[in-house]
């Protein structure tokens, strides 16, 4: 297999326009097929006061990133036999008996009613469970609590609709399954998900806790200043500091991971490949299938896979801070895209979708 130092062609042109602009602090943009890297850009900066530049192995805040790959971990113990995705969440989480939707609501009161069939996992995974983004104890930061308190929460919260009637993008969700990956494998999830996923796919940069040489290499986040003409540093709202801090920070299944270019590439490929990976099957066919394709309610518009989102020849997904890799199954070709920006002066928001159409453009 190529690895990623062996590009042949350059998208960098088609970026640097948005740093000159100040539009775009920096960024790394990699094309790859299932065998060969087509592009490996860096441009602008990871830092822009200390003008340290964007660098291959620069590392990120993938943020909701991470989904994809807890559902990943879901879908091992499905193929185990140990989970079903149409399994009732209460059936491994006795705390989410009982649980009511608001059937109606004004400013005064708000009616409860009991959903027709409790929510399920494959439901959590696809975002029509009818749970809320997150929880109030998820305030200031998404990541203060442990899993099994935070998710807790969640089933001391009543739905925001009828199970299965509406799409509704949820941490919440995802968070909910990863717990019941824990409870049903008798592991802490992010012990899982290092030896079942990241060790054998050699995602050795990608970590809830980034290391003091990881955080060396870690860009810099920016958003547009109060002028929207130049770009403003910041630190990632959604996190405590310091980022290495195993004793207060823990591990968010919907949207905590850190990650390079490289590792993402890797858990790309394997999806590609139908789960195989290195000569080594992590997933069913089956399992892949299921998580790329549309698994929201024939009556839900929205399309949404398994920790996935998906179209009818693409699917991937994004994070908070810009940040996206996405799988185009009829190019096969795979983009990703690393960033740090929680919004953009002027049309630096474009960078990353010209880069995706000039990707699929390379002769492969």
């Amino acid at each position: 297999m190529d690895t990623i130092s062996h590009a042949s062609h350059s998208l960098a042109a088609t970026l640097q326009p948005y740093v000159d602009r100040h539009e775009l602090a920096g960024a790394v943009a990699l094309a790859a097929t299932a065998d060969r890297v087509l592009s490996l850009d860096v441009v602008g900066y990871a830092d822009v006061a200390a003008r340290r530049p964007m660098a291959t192995d620069t590392t990120v805040w993938i943020a909701s990133q991470t989904k994809p790959l807890t559902a990943a971990l879901v879908m091992m113990l499905v193929d185990e036999g140990k989970l079903g995705l149409d399994d009732p969440v209460e059936q491994h989480l006795p705390e989410f008996r009982g649980l009511r939707y608001v059937a109606e609501q004004d400013d005064q009161q708000a009616v409860l009613r009991a959903p027709a069939a409790p929510i399920t996992l494959r439901q959590v995974l696809c975002h029509t469970a009818g749970m809320r983004f997150s929880s109030p104890i998820e305030q200031p930061t998404l990541d203060r609590w442990p899993l099994p308190d935070v998710v807790r929460s969640y089933a001391m919260m009543p739905l925001d609709f009828a199970p299965g009637t509406r799409y509704q993008y949820s941490n919440a969700g995802i968070n909910t399954a990863a717990r019941i990956v824990e409870v049903v494998a008798g592991q802490r999830y992010e012990a899982l998900l290092q030896t079942r996923l990241l060790d054998p796919l050699g995602m050795t940069d990608t970590t809830f806790w980034p290391s003091a040489e990881q955080v060396g290499r870690l860009a810099k986040s920016y958003g547009p200043n109060a002028a929207n003409n130049d770009l403003h540093e910041q630190l990632i709202p959604q996190l405590q500091y310091p980022l290495t801090d195993r004793a207060k920070r823990y591990a968010m299944p919907a949207g905590g991971l850190f990650s390079t270019a490289a590792d993402c590439l890797a858990f790309c490929r394997m999806m590609l490949a139908g789960g195989e990976y290195g000569g080594r099957r992590l997933l069913s066919r089956e399992s892949v299938a299921a998580m790329v394709s549309k698994q929201t309610e024939p009556e839900v518009a929205d399309g949404y896979g398994l920790g996935l989102a998906c179209g009818e020849s693409w699917y991937g997904h994004g994070g908070a801070m810009g940040t996206g890799m996405t799988v185009d199954t009829r190019a096969g070709v795979i983009t990703v895209y690393l960033v740090q920006h929680g919004g953009y002066p002027g049309r630096g928001g474009e960078a990353h979708e010209a880069f995706r159409q000039a990707a699929l453009a390379l002769p492969r």
